[in-house]
């Protein structure tokens, strides 16, 4: 058995403002650095073997906090970054329903079918999930280990671990700084939490 606890970034000035970020490497906010930092003190395990992140700083930061609560690096994945968003990058909502209403409206209602502008689908989005995930399993049995990574890519894994289409994708809600807790073993996965937020409503170093 390998336990995969998947976590998204914390809040950027992007989130704030609704610009879909994709791949854009986006920092993360004063506010984005604090959820990290509770994240870490108040992390839902009390061991972990290793961290893995996408490799854009807003993962990568999390990612920081979390490694250096267990003394461990964090390993830099382009797999685990989120979706490309192609020529929506950096606009908001109105901006890109302006542009390209129909192309927005499959984003939410059938995002299996969706074709994003110069940009990536949610099925090629969730082969390259999965494929780093498969990787990640196999390096670690018998290990729990932190994934970093983003919204639409962690929706995806967990629409797998979860046996769902991806239509279905948007049902699941992240967080800045989510939990989700997978483990996956022989006979298939078990999912055991999904966007949990409870360290945020601590106070940092809070042990309760």
């Amino acid at each position: 058995m390998t336990k995969l606890i998947f976590i998204r970034h914390g809040q950027t000035e992007w989130n704030v403002l609704g610009r879909y970020q994709g791949q854009t490497d986006v920092a993360l906010s004063p506010l984005g650095v604090e959820q990290a930092q509770k994240l870490a003190a108040n992390f839902p395990v009390d061991k972990i073997e290793a961290v893995y992140a996408s490799d854009l700083k807003r993962a990568m930061a999390t990612a920081k906090c979390v490694a250096d609560r267990f003394r461990l690096p964090v390993t830099p994945c382009k797999s685990l970054r989120e979706l490309n968003f192609g020529d929506w990058e950096g606009l908001t909502y109105d901006e890109i329903v302006a542009k390209w209403p129909e192309a927005l409206s499959n984003f939410f209602q059938h995002p299996d079918i969706l074709k994003i502008p110069h940009g990536e689908s949610f099925p090629e989005l969730r082969a390259r999930a999965l494929a780093c995930v498969e990787k990640i399993v196999a390096k670690h049995p018998e290990e729990t280990v932190a994934v970093v990574a983003h919204g639409a890519i962690l929706r995806t894994i967990l629409t797998a671990a979860l046996h769902m289409d991806l239509k279905y994708v948007w049902t699941i809600r992240q967080f800045n700084t989510a939990v989700n807790i997978v483990t996956y073993t022989e006979s298939g996965t078990t999912v055991e939490l999904i966007n949990g937020t409870g360290h945020l409503k601590y106070a940092q170093g809070s042990v309760d």
